[in-house]
């Protein structure tokens, strides 16, 4: 069993930026893709970024290209989302998952995620 827990999250201005973190624990979670989604208000959970077991291969959902940056520190069991010019469109609960041990990083639908943390809030004002 895996256990996520974010943090990071808060209110800031348009413009500004925020670190998430995602701690893991309960297993090693090496090797199990990992991703950030984020729902707003009244609307579906959407991929935020995702990473592969080893570290080396992403992805963004066309939004947050360019803006943020996923990454994974393994001897820590955590997992980051970088986030740079925040909009207030941004304004979401961000959340951590991890996949299957081997999947695919290429996974952008939440069913296809077996663990979740329970989300940290993200507020940019304009």
């Amino acid at each position: 069993q895996v256990q996520l827990a974010e943090s990071g999250g808060g209110l800031v201005q348009a413009g500004g930026s925020l670190r998430l973190s995602c701690a893991a624990s309960g297993r090693t979670f090496s090797y199990f893709p990992m991703a950030w989604f984020r729902q707003a208000p009244g609307k579906e959970r959407d991929i935020v970024a995702t990473i592969d077991w080893t570290g080396a291969r992403t992805y963004y959902g066309d939004p947050v290209k360019g803006r943020f940056t996923i990454s994974r520190d393994v001897a820590k069991n955590t997992v980051y989302l970088q986030m740079h010019r925040l909009k207030p469109e941004n304004t979401a609960v961000y959340y951590c998952a991890a996949g299957s041990p081997g999947g695919s990083y290429y996974s952008l639908h939440y069913s296809e995620y077996n663990y979740w943390g329970q989300g940290t809030q993200v507020t940019v004002s304009s």
